[in-house]
């Protein structure tokens, strides 16, 4: 069905209905029959090139901004989007695409603003006339998340001097699930040895278990961050290249040479991604990367904490940003958790809303 829709697409563009170009496209109805066509024209370099998901986050947030009723909250949350949120993510894409989570992110905490605006709104208060003792009503009647979300936006408005109410950051104290290292190891010695697997879940597995990536950087990985030599693997993660050890360098080489995507157009075993998607020239989507390791038992977001957990004891807070390409702010907070007092995390566990037994400090032989 899909193929006869790109069909038909595909006629009226070569009909001159429309000519060939990102706007015109961006003028139909968005669909997954057009993203994939899309996909096709860039790949056989019909169409230049661009970021699509950042393209899309902005098409949400002029339509966001839009569709408030009153203007001067229009103003207000068109400045917060576009330069706080959509700055603050440039800046930390840098030079590579956003990925559909740091998309899905930035969409949360907008619609955690908006929803804050409409909480004052129903109440017949701006956010200027917001006093302390409102916003304390909000947050006796918000979740955890929708505060962490909306403080982002009352810290930015009060250093713009748009309200004078204060929302102090939530200070972090550590994951809040049971680290368990001999689960790690148990998991990732499986994946290491176990042939039946897929060779592609289990160098992915592989890279969160021992190196704590997420799916969205895995999704990501390109060709040329791997250096396949004759005696040696070289996987760039983040700025200093790890030397991959055996027998994961031996997964890395059959990997690279076995890969293959689902795009049945535009894609000739020619990807620039370690990991091709269902799109030509595209990677796999993050969330389909995350489900094929939950098929396999491998639970990313608890097994990347316990692997950055284990690797902060080990690695200065310096090298261990540059090698996994994590941000040093979160190096730090992170080494900060795994050299403190491990009966002191076991007590702060124990207070949390579901205690957990303390974590054991066995490593791999």
């Amino acid at each position: 069905m899909r193929r006869e829709k790109v069909r038909v697409l595909l006629a009226g563009l070569a009909a001159g209905d429309r000519p060939l170009t990102h706007a015109a496209l961006d003028e139909l109805p968005d669909s997954k029959t057009l993203r994939h066509l899309r996909s096709i024209l860039v790949a056989s370099g019909a169409l230049p090139a661009r970021d699509e998901i950042l393209v899309r986050l902005e098409r949400w947030i002029r339509q966001a901004v839009a569709g408030r009723p009153d203007a001067g909250q229009r103003q207000l949350l068109h400045s917060y989007a576009t330069w706080h949120v959509l700055r603050r993510l440039r800046q930390r894409a840098r030079d590579t695409p956003v990925t559909e989570h740091q998309a899905a992110t930035a969409k949360e905490t907008i619609a955690a603003a908006a929803a804050f605006l409409d909480w004052l709104g129903a109440r017949g208060l701006s956010l200027a006339a917001c006093a302390q003792g409102d916003l304390d009503v909000w947050a006796a009647g918000a979740s955890t998340a929708q505060k962490g979300r909306t403080g982002h936006f009352v810290r930015w408005a009060r250093s713009r001097k748009h309200t004078s109410v204060d929302f102090p950051a939530t200070r972090w104290n550590g994951p809040t699930r049971t680290l368990d290292t001999e689960e790690r190891w148990g998991q990732a010695r499986r994946l290491l040895h176990d042939e039946a697997l897929n060779p592609g879940d289990r160098f992915a597995g592989l890279l969160v278990l021992l190196y704590a990536q997420q799916p969205a950087a895995i999704s990501r990985l390109a060709l040329d961050k791997v250096d396949a030599g004759d005696s040696q693997v070289l996987l760039r993660l983040g700025r200093e290249p790890v030397l991959l050890p055996e027998p994961l360098d031996g997964l890395a080489r059959h990997l690279i040479a076995t890969r293959r995507g689902h795009a049945a157009i535009g894609d000739h075993g020619t990807s620039p991604w370690l990991f091709p998607g269902g799109r030509p020239g595209q990677p796999i989507s993050p969330y389909s990367l995350a489900e094929r390791l939950h098929k396999i038992g491998i639970q990313p977001g608890p097994a990347r904490s316990t692997a950055l957990f284990q690797l902060a004891t080990e690695l200065p807070a310096a090298l261990l940003a540059r090698m996994l390409g994590i941000h040093i702010g979160v190096a730090v907070q992170w080494q900060k958790i795994s050299s403190g007092d491990w009966a002191a995390y076991a007590a702060d566990v124990s207070r949390r809303t579901r205690p957990q037994p303390v974590p054991s400090r066995h490593t791999a032989p």
